[in-house]
């Protein structure tokens, strides 16, 4: 059973893991060093530890303490009880949801897992916005596809603002980091994936005509560049076709979480 602690002192070195939460290259650094992250919201914690993941500690406003105390009548992990005033002071932001908990960070399924069991796979290619991360996440879980690969420079898919967007999402979709970045066409083929590349290109075809042409067996994996300059030029012309959406009123592009949402769909097995 969870221990419940009052803690009334923003200082108090027991709140470590929850100090500055919006602050991304400190978290980023904290996070690593001590192998954790943060769920925010009485759903997301209870989906991050449904998949397994092991609490640190929480971080509860009082009031919210009902929400989850089935959950913690099973966990050993501390719980410190705060005023919203105190969280706020902690974080850096207002708690809306009223709840927080540390986890355990660690790899549920390696790069190998996610090629063998996937016919339907989201690889992302050094996208830096966590939100639009954890979009994409929602986006390819809620549309049915298998797994997700991410480049070495992609945003964390566990970082708290990742994970919120995801509602949870990337507790359930199976995911994985990449070793190294340059090959990743050339390991997607090798496990049997069409590749498809969604950019701007002279050459590049319908999203519906390649659709069209797929069967449900068939293992298909999408490529999506950073906001900025898109997929790299070998990324690209590692891809077996180039795919777009057709766009009007002079707009070249959707944002890389729209677009992953329509590719997802049209492309569903």
């Amino acid at each position: 059973m969870a221990t419940l602690l009052a803690v009334t002192d923003p200082g108090d070195p027991r709140l470590a893991d929850y100090v500055r939460l919006r602050e991304t290259s400190l978290r980023r650094l904290l996070e690593t060093e001590h192998g954790l992250f943060i769920a925010e919201g009485a759903k997301v914690i209870r989906r991050a530890l449904e998949a397994g993941y092991q609490p640190r500690s929480f971080l509860l406003a009082e009031r919210w303490l009902a929400d989850l105390a089935d959950l913690l009548d099973q966990i050993d992990a501390p719980v410190y009880l705060v005023t919203e005033e105190l969280a706020e002071q902690v974080t850096g932001f207002h708690v809306h949801r009223g709840a927080l908990a540390s986890l355990h960070r660690h790899d549920r399924y390696t790069v190998a897992d996610i090629l063998a069991r996937s016919r339907r796979l989201v690889v992302l290619e050094d996208l830096v916005d966590h939100t639009n991360v954890g979009a994409v996440i929602r986006n390819a879980a809620g549309l049915g596809w298998d797994g997700l690969l991410v480049s070495p420079r992609c945003a964390d898919p566990l970082y708290r603002r990742s994970i919120k967007v995801s509602m949870g999402a990337v507790f359930s979709l199976p995911w994985a980091r990449l070793a190294g970045h340059r090959d990743a066409p050339e390991l997607l083929h090798e496990a049997g994936f069409t590749v498809a590349a969604l950019a701007l290109a002279e050459d590049a075809v319908e999203l519906a005509g390649f659709a069209s042409r797929l069967g449900a067996s068939d293992k298909v994996a999408i490529l999506l560049g950073t906001e900025g300059d898109g997929l790299s030029r070998r990324w690209i012309k590692g891809a077996d076709t180039v795919v777009r959406i057709p766009m009007r009123a002079g707009i070249d592009s959707l944002n890389v979480a729209a677009a992953s949402a329509i590719a997802c769909y049209a492309l569903a097995p």
